[in-house]
């Protein structure tokens, strides 16, 4: 007697529903129908990952917001039975600020008080290393929190935005926060897209449901409200953010982490083999979304118009070929997408003139006649004698004149294989404004600055332009320094304590899931 075929597996699904406003309990509804759809419960340690890279009144579109987050607790818990451990939430912000002062603002520690949740501040978790063994990879490991490395249910909690560094950020992309600073900078640069990819090897979601409702267009920290009025929903995170580019008319195959996350498996990226329900259809949707802008624009076309001028030369070659079994010992030169950092200080910049100008109406008027290098630039730059010139980044490279005069500059980039995560550093605000300042200071009177880092991340180029243009400094605005100095000194008060406690890394394995972890040497 034979034994019967198998059944084929069931394709993946993305729901797309009708959702106007901000109501809890309307999100409640939707998502609680979403999992019955999909036939799934939360079970075990049940964790619920946000986008809040940053928040507050000046950012209102960069987040997920509270109701949201709220109306899915709310489903997950009235599916919870006796097997559910914990439900909590986590989440690591961006533009190093603590992700205490970040959840404040959104209003997120009124809302786990309201539906009785525990919260992880992922900066302040121990540190988990999980071993890739794929081919391709950046690296043979790479930390994560220990509340991710041990989720049983994990459920993937997005805001549709656009992404001035991969196009778009909608659930792959927000894999970046489930990485604290030291180890999230790390490859955050033309191979960022390798990144994201990578981190899918961490663990992958049961459950997604993006924040649609007001989507984010044109950046990703200081994004243009877009009314989209939808909530979706779905089980395979690749077909997922498919759906999500086919909403705005965007060949999810053109995002190149969709693109690695498709040549490895993840999951399909055509709607024929994707099955997609709800009260909305894909057509009904698009229509909804005609006219979103995205994010991908180069740093020179970015600044047309304005009193910075950006030069941007291709990313440092590589070594090895990546590793694993196609790996090559051979260096091999960047090509295609490589040959501009997408993912490093281009980007970054992009990004911090539009959040200074949130703080500064003026900052166009104020900012002198400045250039902006980046990258192995070989082309000309017409810096009248008072124009300040800086050079961003690790592999910022020039060899040329200058107002007349020679400048050489030399990249002091080191091969990633170089670069020891367990090593990796938090470099917190303040030291952060001291580093600049002081190199502001030393270079008074030069025409030439250099800012070395790989990235220079946000930040650090938020303060060097408040610097340049004598601009109002995000970090230091009144009206926030109250509130920015209690959640920082209770972030850092935290991290003491768990120094005190003891090696804050642990070695995993991704069977495991940090269960049977044992610490680091």
């Amino acid at each position: 007697m034979t034994s019967p075929e198998a059944e084929p597996a069931a394709p993946p699904t993305v729901i797309i529903r009708a959702c106007p406003t901000y109501d809890p309990a309307r999100i409640e509804t939707l998502v609680g129908e979403g999992l019955d759809h999909l036939g799934l419960r939360p079970f075990g340690k049940t964790l619920l990952k946000p986008n809040v890279v940053t928040s507050g009144e000046k950012f209102p579109n960069a987040y997920t917001r509270p109701e949201f987050v709220e109306g899915v607790l709310g489903a997950l818990k009235t599916r919870s039975g006796p097997d559910v451990s914990e439900i909590a939430v986590g989440e690591r912000c961006g533009i190093t600020i603590p992700t205490r002062y970040a959840f404040k603002n959104a209003g997120y520690y009124e809302m786990f008080d309201r539906v009785g949740v525990d919260h992880y501040h992922f900066e302040e978790s121990t540190q988990v290393e999980i071993p890739l063994t794929h081919e391709g990879r950046l690296r043979d490991s790479l930390y994560t929190p220990q509340p991710v490395a041990e989720a049983d249910f994990f459920v993937n909690c997005p805001k549709f935005k656009a992404h001035p560094w991969t196009t778009v950020t909608f659930s792959m992309k927000n894999y970046i926060g489930i990485q604290d600073d030291r180890h999230r900078l790390i490859d955050h640069d033309h191979k960022l897209n390798e990144k994201v990819r990578d981190l899918q090897y961490v663990l992958q979601p049961q459950f997604i449901a993006i924040d649609a409702i007001t989507a984010g267009e044109g950046r990703m920290l200081t994004p243009m409200p877009f009314d989209l009025g939808l909530v979706i929903m779905g089980n395979n995170q690749l077909a997922f953010d498919a759906v999500c580019c086919a909403i705005i008319g965007l060949d999810p195959l053109s995002v190149d982490h969709l693109r690695l996350a498709y040549e490895d498996g993840f999951g399909p990226v055509d709607p024929a083999e994707i099955d997609i329900v709800g009260d909305v259809t894909l057509a009904e949707a698009q229509a909804r979304a005609d006219g979103f802008r995205v994010g991908l624009i180069r740093v020179e076309e970015y600044f047309e118009g304005t009193n910075i001028e950006a030069h941007a030369g291709p990313p440092p070659t590589e070594g090895p070929a990546g590793h694993g079994d196609d790996a090559s010992d051979d260096a091999v030169e960047t090509t295609g997408s490589d040959d501009y950092c997408w993912g490093g200080c281009p980007g970054a910049m992009e990004e911090a003139i539009e959040i200074i100008r949130l703080f500064d109406d003026e900052t166009d008027a104020k900012m002198p006649r400045t250039h902006l290098v980046f990258g192995d630039y070989a082309g000309e730059i017409d810096a009248g004698p008072d124009d300040k010139v800086i050079f961003i980044g690790d592999c910022a490279q020039f060899s040329g004149t200058i107002a007349g005069q020679p400048v050489e500059i030399t990249s002091v980039y080191e091969d990633r294989s170089t670069k020891d995560p367990t090593r990796a550093k938090h470099q917190d605000i303040f030291a952060k404004m001291a580093s600049v300042e002081k190199k502001w200071f030393d270079s008074r009177g030069d025409q030439v600055l250099e800012l070395r880092g790989c990235p220079v991340s946000v930040a650090e180029q938020i303060l060097l332009l408040v610097k340049a243009g004598k601009l109002n400094s995000p970090y230091t605005d009144p009206s926030e320094a109250l509130n920015f100095g209690s959640t920082y000194f209770s972030w850092r008060t935290k991290k003491a304590i768990n120094k005190l406690r003891g090696t804050p890394y642990l070695r995993s394995g991704p069977a495991d899931r940090g269960e049977a972890a044992t610490r680091l040497p």
